[in-house]
């Protein structure tokens, strides 16, 4: 399981590097808008059940309007950021507030709210791809990748450290093989991360954020970024629970469906954004 886990991860972020080196941007874009309609149809599944045409409808929603979005972007250069800055602002105040609450209540046993969290969904999204497409089509491959390696990180350390070393468990109605160790160690892996990238990679996520707000603070906002990054893998192990699935889907050997792998992403990307400075006031 292991095995076909790493081979599935090689895979993905293979694919990733080499759709950022290509010069036309397309490409890049088409998989982020791919990666969103996918994970909107598993997210919505989860939600709604199979006995539905709304997972198929929300994720071709989604698909045409990052599309269109997309094109625009691409054609006109620059265009008005404050529709943009605005949604990423509701996704952030949605993950802090709704998902917050359903984290610390931890009803694994109540279906409840599918339309509310569909609208969330979307909201947060296409929050997260118009932020990625924008920072891509901006900032560069080099930036995104080192912002999506502050979630990568998380991950990956938090996995072994609490396989090696977990004795105390973190939300155990939710899921119960998440550490307090693990997160601690995802935390400290961020740091050491973003603090690396901000004083030896120029243009990189970390050097941008210490930047804006100088080394001190950006290590503490890279705690903030880590507990965004598990409370995405939270609640998206609390929406299986409560549809009884273990898996968004089976779209990726090893590691279940896209929404899977990106849970983490959509909750920490919005954010990301916004510290970077980019507010609507």
């Amino acid at each position: 399981m292991l095995g076909q886990r790493v081979i599935t991860a090689v895979v993905l972020l293979s694919l990733v590097a080499a759709l950022l080196q290509i010069p036309s941007p397309w490409p890049f874009l088409i998989f982020l808008s791919v990666t969103c309609a996918l994970a909107a149809w598993e997210w919505s599944r989860l939600l709604w059940g199979r006995g539905t045409r709304i997972p198929q409808l929300m994720s071709v929603m989604l698909f045409v309007v990052t599309i269109v979005q997309a094109w625009l972007w691409t054609r006109l250069g620059s265009v008005d950021q404050r529709w943009l800055l605005w949604s990423t602002l509701i996704s952030v105040f949605a993950w802090v507030v709704l998902v917050g609450g359903a984290l610390l209540r931890a009803q694994t046993q109540v279906r409840q709210g599918a339309l509310l969290w569909s609208l969330f969904a979307v909201t947060t999204l296409f929050a997260t791809w118009a932020c990625l497409a924008w920072l891509f089509l901006h900032q560069g491959a080099q930036f995104i990748l080192t912002m999506l390696a502050v979630i990568w990180i998380a991950d990956i350390v938090a996995y072994f450290a609490g396989r090696a070393f977990g004795r105390y468990k973190l939300a155990p109605r939710i899921s119960p093989g998440k550490t307090i160790e693990g997160a601690l160690a995802g935390v400290i892996g961020v740091v050491a991360w973003v603090i690396g990238t901000a004083l030896y990679l120029p243009k990189s996520f970390g050097f941008e954020l210490a930047q804006r707000w100088g080394l001190g603070v950006a290590a503490l906002l890279a705690v903030l970024l880590a507990v965004f990054s598990i409370c995405g893998d939270l609640f998206e192990s609390l929406l299986k629970r409560r549809a009884s699935m273990k898996d968004s889907s089976g779209l990726l050997p090893g590691h279940g469906g896209v929404y899977d792998r990106i849970d983490a992403v959509v909750a920490v990307v919005p954010l990301a954004y916004l510290l970077l400075g980019n507010l609507p006031w």
